[in-house]
């Protein structure tokens, strides 16, 4: 067995799902971090998405490890292929991330290296019936196989109590690096982002992942009656998923899809109001970048967002998930309120710059 001295730094290896958006970022922070701290630090994950670019880019070594979103697919080969590249590197820490990681990690490594489990958001969450039992379950079984759970909010750390997952907990909120995600002005570019619709009503903008976590179903149902109140209003979604599609079809005309791009700075700076209606959360991090960029935001109520958020604004700034009505008055109050919007802004630039900085 190969014995690592006491002297050395610990070997980390981290293990992703497929990930994008503020998980891959989140991801590529800490590894980025970890390594200038002098560890010596791997990443598992699958080959495609933007995690492998940004990893490369911290010059970070990055292993194959092909693998699915789906608990229910692939399980087998994913920790086969998993079993091997633990061996390789023989880490003295390992971290999984999200979901699928967690299960194969915790189902290869089974406690004989300490792992961190980061769940970016309960599996439990996502589902519902039966599955969410299941998926509760396995998170108080697998609890015997976690060394610590990381979570990104009191929220979240409460949530898996409330369904009986028991251990060591640190909570760590997610951060922004203000180098790149901060007002117009300064150093760098400051032009409009590529596809601004045109006109000069008030501009909301949502950045996500187009899938039913994030709701933009919700915001799509709900912006029929902003239009009606506030017709000359725009809204552009951000990204791209697996409900981009359906989102199309559903959207009005005026929505406007500027697809997934590679830098989301200059749609926050853009943006009157950033709006993320998630269903569920830990802390999502598409908020706190639009805070460092100076614009205020408006957000489902789920884990996360009232922490994220600055004290005492959370009554004007959170909906109730899933209510397309709740959200479309909201956004027409905001909306509809410049001097309001430029006070929220300025109070989010600051609470991030105190609190959530990398």
């Amino acid at each position: 067995m190969q014995v690592t001295p006491a002297s050395a730094p610990p070997r980390v290896l981290h293990v992703t799902q497929p990930v994008d958006g503020g998980v891959a970022r989140v991801v590529a922070d800490l590894v980025r971090l970890q390594r200038a701290a002098g560890l010596p630090v791997t990443v598992a994950c699958p080959p495609e998405g933007a995690l492998p670019a940004l990893l490369d880019a911290a010059g970070c070594e990055v292993l194959d490890w092909p693998a699915v979103r789906s608990p229910a697919r692939g399980v087998r080969a994913e920790s086969r292929r998993l079993a091997e590249l633990v061996a390789r590197t023989g880490p003295d820490l390992v971290h999984a991330h999200s979901a699928k990681a967690g299960l194969v990690t915790r189902l290869v490594v089974r406690g004989r290296v300490p792992t961190v489990f980061q769940p970016h958001a309960w599996s439990f969450e996502a589902v519902g019936g039966p599955a969410a039992s299941a998926a509760a379950n396995w998170e108080r079984f697998a609890a015997r196989w976690t060394a610590r759970f990381l979570c990104v909010s009191r929220a979240e750390r409460d949530t898996g109590r409330r369904r009986g997952v028991r251990g060591p907990v640190s909570i760590v909120p997610n951060g922004v690096d203000l180098g790149v995600f901060r007002p117009a002005g300064g150093t760098g570019p400051d032009g409009p982002p590529a596809g601004l619709p045109e006109g000069t009503g008030p501009l909301a903008v949502c950045v996500g992942r187009l899938c039913r976590q994030k709701g933009q179903d919700v915001l799509v149902a709900a912006w029929p009656e902003v239009l009606r109140r506030l017709p000359g209003a725009r809204l552009v979604l951000v990204g791209d998923g697996p409900d981009a599609d359906r989102l199309r079809g559903a959207a009005p005309p005026s929505v406007t899809f500027a697809g997934a791009v590679a830098d989301p700075v200059p749609w926050y700076r853009a943006a009157d109001l950033v709006v993320l209606p998630s269903r569920w959360e830990g802390m999502a991090l598409a908020p706190l970048e639009a805070m460092a960029c100076g614009s205020p935001v408006l957000l489902g109520d789920v884990d996360g967002a009232r922490e994220s958020l600055p004290p005492g604004r959370a009554a004007g700034s959170l909906v109730p998930p899933g209510r397309p009505e709740a959200l479309a008055r909201a956004l027409v109050r905001l909306l509809g309120d410049p001097a309001r919007l430029r006070d929220l802004g300025e109070s989010a630039h600051r609470h991030v710059r105190a609190h959530h900085d990398v």
